[in-house]
């Protein structure tokens, strides 16, 4: 193998000989090898990206010109690693290559066709994040952090914090597990990104959905205050609530418990995408806004802390059962808890109150500023 291989570059070494060779300073570089080519005066070192013409090529290898520095070769495994682009190769073509060994013992230097080309990808991954360029890439996967994209052979993360508002998980309490389930729905999708961060010695690639402009419509929260009243539209009704956008790309959410005064079940119930609503902004926080349709109602522990107190016996009527027990309401907005303790298992609380029924209980606990109550059953079978 060693003997044909010496016989090989012998013949190479006549050809070369023999053929005029292209100067490399009229093939046309790269922005990037030129500034290789103007800076650099002495050798190149391993690692280091070169570039220069196609002067031959043979069965087990190729010839490349590095004027002024002598010849490269790319062969043995980085020839057969590099097969698929050898093939489409024509003597004079100018490429880059990587240079793998500075003097090999036939006095050529030795380059890699694979590791100059991810050499490449990186320099144009920070050439994009520069000119902030936007993508559009196949998502592959998803875990509890995000998803991942590939991009020019490369594995890249973008995480779900930093997917646009419409495409954000959402997710009641963050729950890591349902927020993967929803990313999951987006696999096998197309998505438009951007670079934001590019480090090739940790192969790490970090995309993000959020536009420059998406950023500073982000700054806009800051335009609102706790207080402020605004007419929004429905984008969005989930278990937990409904989403309200206030204005183009800045949405808030109302929390099922920030619907109504009453008991609020199934918020599909109420509203629809792109229904008007008018809200209020109950709070302002890393950069999201909280708001609230109930604030703008009148709040009833207003009026029922004037009428109620403890040791008053009330009528109520059983709305909704837990765990903890049965929650009776004694008037619309106006509702407490009926302990499960008091019966001694939840099969007895059902056995005695029923759904949708009215009983006479005695108020144990009110407190109409943090709008608490508690009830105890006054059952009249008992002497």
């Amino acid at each position: 193998m060693l003997k044909k291989l010496k016989e090989t570059v012998k013949v190479v070494k006549e050809k070369v000989a023999k053929k005029p060779r292209v100067v490399v300073d009229e093939v046309p570089k790269s922005p990037v090898m030129t500034k290789v080519f103007d800076e650099t005066a002495e050798l190149p070192k391993v690692g280091d990206v070169v570039e220069g013409p196609v002067i031959s090529i043979e069965k087990s290898g190729v010839y490349i010109d590095l004027k002024p520095y002598g010849t490269g070769i790319i062969y043995g495994r980085e020839y057969v690693s590099a097969r698929d682009v050898i093939k489409k190769m024509n003597v004079g073509d100018s490429i880059s290559a990587k240079v793998v060994d500075l003097n090999n013992k036939d006095g050529y230097i030795e380059l890699s066709l694979k590791e100059a080309r991810q050499a490449l990808i990186w320099s144009e991954a920070e050439e994009t994040i520069k000119s902030k360029a936007v993508l559009d890439l196949l998502i592959t996967e998803a875990n509890k952090g995000g998803l991942i994209l590939e991009w020019q052979g490369l594995s890249g993360f973008l995480p779900a914090s930093q997917l646009k508002p419409e495409h954000y998980p959402r997710v009641q309490d963050g729950d890591k597990d349902k927020i993967l389930e929803e990313l999951k729905k987006m696999v096998g999708k197309r998505i438009s990104v951007c670079i934001i961060t590019a480090v090739p010695k940790e192969g790490k690639l970090i995309f993000s959905e959020k536009s420059p402009e998406h950023k500073d419509k982000e700054k806009a929260v800051g335009r609102y205050t706790v207080g402020d009243i605004l007419d929004g539209t429905v984008t969005g009704v989930v278990d937990f609530g409904v989403f309200v956008k206030v204005e183009e790309g800045l949405e808030g959410l109302v929390h099922i418990s920030e619907i109504d005064w009453s008991l609020v079940e199934d918020p599909r119930a109420l509203f629809k995408i792109g229904q008007k609503v008018r809200v209020k902004v109950i709070e302002v926080k890393d950069g999201k806004i909280s708001l609230s349709i109930k604030a703008l109602k009148e709040n009833p522990w207003v009026e029922a802390g004037k009428k109620y107190g403890k040791d008053k016996v009330v009528r109520g009527v059983v709305i909704k059962f837990n765990k903890h027990g049965a929650l009776a309401s004694i008037e619309e907005g106006i509702a407490g808890l009926v302990h499960v303790s008091e019966f001694g298992s939840e099969e007895k609380l059902r056995a005695k109150l029923e759904l949708g029924k009215t009983y006479n209980f005695k108020i144990t606990l009110f407190d109409p500023k943090d709008q608490k109550m508690a009830l105890s059953f006054v059952d009249k079978d008992k002497k």
